[in-house]
Parts: C-alpha cells; sequence; structure tokens
C-alpha cells in the first residue's frame, strides 16, 4: 500500500524534530548517512548544483527500465533516478551554485541557521569555499561539522580520492575475500560506501548528544577506510597471535568455517537460472539428519566422511556430491526441509524474493512504498532499526531539483521573492 502525501514542506516528528542539518553530501555514501537523520524527523536540506547533478541522479536505475549497472543516461532526467529517490527521502532539496561568491554567501546564511553541516567531497573543495571549521564556527559557534572521505582529513592519504571499491582494496578487505589458492576476488558492489554511511549516522548522533550534553560543537571526521579496517579484527588477531597468512592453499576460506569445523559448510547452486542455498553441517547429529533428508545415497556411506573430522578434511569431495543433489531441488524447498529437520539451511534470496515472498521482511515492513511525482508509486528501503514509541517520518519522497529553493529561502533564510526569481535567472539558484 502507497502513501501519498502532501509534498509541501511541514514541521517534523521524531526524537531528531527541530535538528537542522546543511547537507553538501552526494553519492551513497554521504546521502545514506544524512537519510537517517531524515528518517527521524531531521530537515535534512540537500544542496545541489543543477550544473553537476549528483550521480545517483545520473544513474538509470529507473522505474519500468532495465540498464546494465554504472551505465550512465546521456541525457537523464535528474528526477527519475532509483538510487536518488531511495538514498533522499524526506529530505528537502535546494541548488546553489557554490563556484559563485552570491551563492557561498547564501550556504553561509543556511549554515547560520543549521546546527549540523555535513560534507563528503574530495579532500580540499570545502576549504576552496572558504567553509573550514574554523570559519563555520563563526557563522554558528556550536556548529556540528561532519565530514566523511576515504582516507580523513589529516595524514599523507588525506587528500587521496576514494569509492567504495577502492576503501575495500587498501582497507585490506578485497586481500581476504574469494576463494583458496586464488587471486583475491574483491567485492562487485560498492560495500564500503554504505558500511561508511551508517559509521557516519552513528557519529553524527554521538556529536548531536555531546552537545546536548556540554552545549559544544565538534568537528567530526569519518574516514572510511578505517570503517573497513574495523571489520577485520579476527584476522588480524589470527595473523597477529597465530602468525596466519592472509593468502594461501588455504585461506581465505571462501564460504568454508574452519571454527568450529563444520563441513558440509558453503552455498550449493540450486535449481533455476542462478539460484543457490546455503547450508551448514556442525556435528554428525546434523549429518545423520541432512543424509535421510538427501535420501541416503551410496556415497554418504563413504569411509571419508564417517566423522566430522574427516568431512572437513574431504570437503572438496563432500562439496561436488552434495551439489549434485541440491542442483536437482528448488533453494527455498531445501532450505524448508533441513530447517524442519534441524540442519541450518537458508536460499540465498534475490531482490524477487525480498521484495515479494519473504515473510519476515514483510511482517517487519522492511520495504514501503511512497508516491512521488515523476516515477509514482515505488517502494523504498526502510530503517533497519524499529522501536517502540518511535516510526520514521516517512513524510515523502525524494525532493526533485531545487523543489524547496522557494520554501527554504523565503521562509528559513528569510530572502525576498523577487531576489529568488533573479538569482534563479542568473543561475546562482
Amino acid at each position: 500500500m502507497s502513501t501519498v502525501l502532501n509534498r509541501h514542506p511541514r514541521k517534523r516528528r521524531g526524537p531528531l524534530a527541530g535538528l537542522i542539518v546543511a547537507d553538501f553530501c552526494w553519492m551513497g555514501v554521504g546521502a545514506v548517512a544524512t537519510r537517517m537523520l531524515a528518517d527521524f524527523g531531521a530537515d535534512v536540506i540537500k544542496i545541489e548544483d543543477r550544473t553537476r547533478l549528483d550521480m545517483p541522479r545520473r544513474l538509470p536505475f529507473y522505474k519500468g527500465e532495465v540498464r546494465t549497472y554504472g551505465e550512465e543516461d546521456p541525457h537523464p532526467d535528474p528526477n527519475k533516478g532509483g538510487l536518488f529517490n531511495n538514498y533522499n527521502r524526506n529530505k528537502l532539496g535546494i541548488t546553489i551554485n557554490m563556484r559563485t561568491e552570491r551563492g557561498r554567501r547564501i550556504a553561509e546564511q543556511l549554515i547560520s541557521k543549521a546546527s549540523v553541516v555535513t560534507e563528503n567531497f574530495a579532500p580540499g573543495v570545502m576549504e576552496r569555499w572558504g567553509l573550514t571549521y574554523e570559519r563555520l564556527r563563526e557563522l554558528r559557534p556550536d556548529v556540528l561539522y561532519a565530514r566523511m572521505s576515504g582516507y580523513g582529513h589529516d595524514g599523507p592519504h588525506s587528500e587521496y580520492r576514494s569509492y567504495g571499491p577502492v576503501v575495500q582494496a587498501v582497507s585490506g578487505l578485497t586481500h581476504i575475500s574469494g576463494l583458496p589458492g586464488r587471486e583475491p576476488s574483491g567485492w562487485g558492489f560498492s560495500h564500503m560506501d554504505n558500511q561508511a554511511a551508517y559509521y557516519n549516522s552513528a557519529a553524527i548522533l554521538m556529536a548531536v548528544l555531546q552537545r546536548e550534553i556540554t552545549g559544544q560543537g565538534t568537528e567530526v571526521d569519518v574516514s572510511a577506510v578505517e570503517v573497513g579496517i574495523n571489520l577485520l579484527g579476527p584476522v588480524m588477531l589470527d595473523v597477529a597471535v597465530n602468525g596466519r597468512s592472509t593468502r594461501g592453499p588455504d585461506f581465505p576460506t571462501g564460504n568454508r568455517l574452519e571454527h568450529p569445523q563444520a563441513a558440509p559448510h558453503g552455498v550449493y547452486p540450486a535449481a533455476g537460472d542462478d539460484r543457490w542455498v546455503a547450508i551448514a553441517v556442525f556435528d554428525d547429529t546434523d549429518w545423520k539428519a541432512l543424509v535421510t533428508e538427501v535420501g541416503a545415497p551410496e556415497w554418504t556411506a563413504d569411509p571419508r566422511f564417517a566423522t566430522q573430522a574427516d568431512r572437513f578434511a574431504h570437503q572438496d569431495a563432500l562439496d561436488e556430491y552434495l551439489s549434485a543433489w541440491t542442483r536437482e531441488h528448488d533453494p527455498h524447498e531445501i532450505m524448508h526441509r533441513l530447517q524442519a529437520a534441524g540442519v541450518a539451511a537458508a536460499a540465498v534470496q534475490h531482490a524477487g524474493d525480498l521484495n515479494e515472498s519473504d515473510p519476515q521482511l514483510a511482517h517487519r515492513g522492511t520495504f514501503f512504498e511512497l508516491d512521488h511525482p515523476v516515477i509514482g508509486e515505488a517502494r523504498f528501503e526502510g530503517s533497519p532499526v524499529l522501536f517502540s514509541g518511535i516510526e520514521p517520518d516517512n513524510w515523502r519522497s525524494a525532493p526533485l531539483l531545487g523543489e524547496d529553493n522557494e520554501y527554504v529561502f523565503t521562509t528559513l533564510l528569510g530572502m525576498p521573492r523577487e531576489e529568488i526569481a533573479e538569482l534563479t535567472r542568473e543561475g546562482i539558484l
């Protein structure tokens, strides 16, 4: 069921109501971070430039259209992009040409009204606009300046630019991904863009809490590379304590589990086009249940599979046999059968499963619909956290390009409409 709401800005509801954010963020790593604030009541004012559209506005994930990931549309409709609309719901949208002196002065007026400023540009962009932390404190003494970049804003690599796959490589995550004895596979998806975004959200909320207690603002500097390193804890301990190599015939372990010695343990092909199922057997009880479900074929009596230690030592052969059985069955059928027998198993779900048939996600309302003036009804991913007594304030879908110029510049900054019209004609707004 869709939610059709009045798009005109209104008083927000939620624990962050009253918090005004001047949001210079773009791409996913910044937009997802401030989306969390917008979902729970903050007035997040997304600042854009008409002459340099945010990348998610240009990527053709369009409702009802199928294109290759990363393929830019040569003539994009800036209001159709699916990624942009997903990343920026519940936000206000304005346009300012920051390459002009007048535009920068208007931005400073907005910052003086806001209590949080966020950005994730390449290092040096905000400085070229004169928006240093020192300048922001002159405009707003208790300002929270939340900065997000690949490497942080000091140190020998601070000026380097980055995207998710670069962060994954530099942090060491790519090196430990893949199959044993093979070159690093890396991740095709920019996972660290989204992971770093949630760290950014948490950092901003901690800074807001500190200001509530002390009355003091702060500068927040999140390094996505360091976020990636935070995900390496067990591997780094294994290297430091046990002298383990992170690249060799037995590492990375791929889908296999060493501690405890689980076997079979992996992701196996299932019936259908590119369908898979994960299965994990931890002891003899699990094994006996699995043998019963697969019909106790001759291979299950092979002496190589007699004990859990034997199965762990002969996983390659075991996986071949098990894969021959899983290929003949639907992944959800396998999941339900094995789970009923007490064996850990799960279908590897694709987007269709998640959106249309997963009962747990449907129960929790993970996906919801909002109306949009250009693309119509569209489905969005909700907050991954539920609270008792607190609900997300999903008041509208993402802003059209410059949709809230009049509201923000007149109501918040007190600018005359005639001036706004003139600045629009001059390309400043």
